[in-house]
């Protein structure tokens, strides 16, 4: 089997079309004409994720996040990126990144396992984008139904245990039953609007500043569990899309912790 055959199902999920103008998914390292021994799947890919790909005889890495994201003027070796893409080339390893466009799609997609996770259905996309395909649902973050109300410190407990959060930063409690959840996986603080518009009890996401808190003026309740956190599950994503177009073939997921963030508790 291909490089190119794993892209290929990847992307019949999640078209490359479908990610962000800033974005840079897509095989980033390799040639998709090389025979697969291995895949590794990670959310984020660095010099740690190439040395396991390269021990467990893997010469391909599907990643979550893209590990170049800008133009590299130079290959020395001065940053994680640099070093991970010299790690990548000097072992023939490929790297391919499936970022912003699993993000827009509702089915198989970043936010419907965050969605599934918690429980919620009647699953829609929180905000469409206004060109998608007749009877195709894509966009960012999604709306779900709990499958019974739950009270404010239910959900949040609820919400720590199935994300395994740490830490659940949030904005305070509004006194009202918990049953409509709007979700986005990463930085979705851009969603706020769309979350408070779609009568969301609460906005579960990432990467909230500390002025944007002030934006929930006690019409919804922000509940940021963290970048990583609210991602973690993309890798058994990627893995259940993979397994499921080549039965006999198993990826490996990477056993490295990438989270940057440490917690003191």
């Amino acid at each position: 089997m291909k490089i190119s055959e794993i892209i290929h199902a990847l992307e019949a999920v999640a078209p490359r079309n479908l990610q962000e103008s800033y974005d840079n998914s897509g095989l980033i390292v390799g040639d998709s004409d090389h025979e697969v021994t291995g895949v590794l799947v990670s959310l984020d890919t660095t010099p740690d994720v190439v040395n396991e790909a390269r021990a467990k005889n893997c010469n391909l890495i599907v990643s979550h996040h893209p590990v170049i994201f800008k133009g590299l003027k130079q290959l020395t070796g001065n940053n994680y990126v640099e070093k991970t893409v010299i790690e990548a080339i000097r072992n023939n390893i490929a790297i391919y990144a499936i970022h912003t466009n699993l993000d827009n799609v509702l089915d198989s997609g970043v936010n419907g396992k965050i969605a599934e996770k918690l429980g919620l259905g009647e699953c829609e996309i929180l905000r469409s984008h206004p060109d998608h395909p007749e009877g195709v649902q894509f966009g960012a973050g999604v709306l779900g139904r709990l499958s019974r109300p739950m009270s404010e410190e239910e959900f949040l407990a609820h919400l720590k245990n199935r994300m395994q959060a740490h830490v659940i930063r949030h904005t305070r409690l509004t006194g009202k039953p918990v049953e409509m959840v709007a979700v986005c996986g990463g930085s979705g603080s851009f969603l706020l609007p769309d979350a408070i518009r779609s009568e969301a009890d609460f906005f579960v996401t990432g990467d909230f500043k500390y002025h944007e808190f002030f934006d929930a003026e006690d019409k919804i309740v922000i509940a940021d569990i963290g970048h990583f956190e609210s991602e973690q599950f993309t890798v058994e994503l990627i893995s259940e899309i993979i397994t499921k177009n080549f039965p006999k073939f198993a990826p490996d997921s990477s056993e490295r912790g990438t989270n940057p963030i440490i917690y003191y508790t």
